[in-house]
């Protein structure tokens, strides 16, 4: 018996995850890892070297470096919400 697909493709869009980067800029020791891993995403201080966070939605193909830049943060001030 033919019927209705119960297959829905999902567009592009709706299968990306979206990924928020938060950053604690007063834990923030300025190792610059994240820099390194990210510099599309991340930046630091001048004066300083703490973190500026340039993108917190950043795309697709950058959050794996985000992720990573997350794990090796000395003083876990990078956080991400993913949804």
């Amino acid at each position: 018996m033919a019927g209705p697909s119960q297959f829905v493709e999902l567009s592009d869009v709706e299968k990306e995850i979206a990924v928020k980067v938060e950053i604690d800029d007063v834990k923030c020791v300025g190792a610059g890892q994240c820099v390194l891993l990210a510099p599309e995403v991340f930046d630091q201080r001048d004066e300083d070297g703490i973190v500026v966070l340039l993108d917190e939605t950043p795309a697709e193909e950058h959050h794996d470096v985000v992720r990573e830049s997350a794990m090796v943060c000395p003083a876990a001030a990078i956080h991400l919400v993913e949804s």
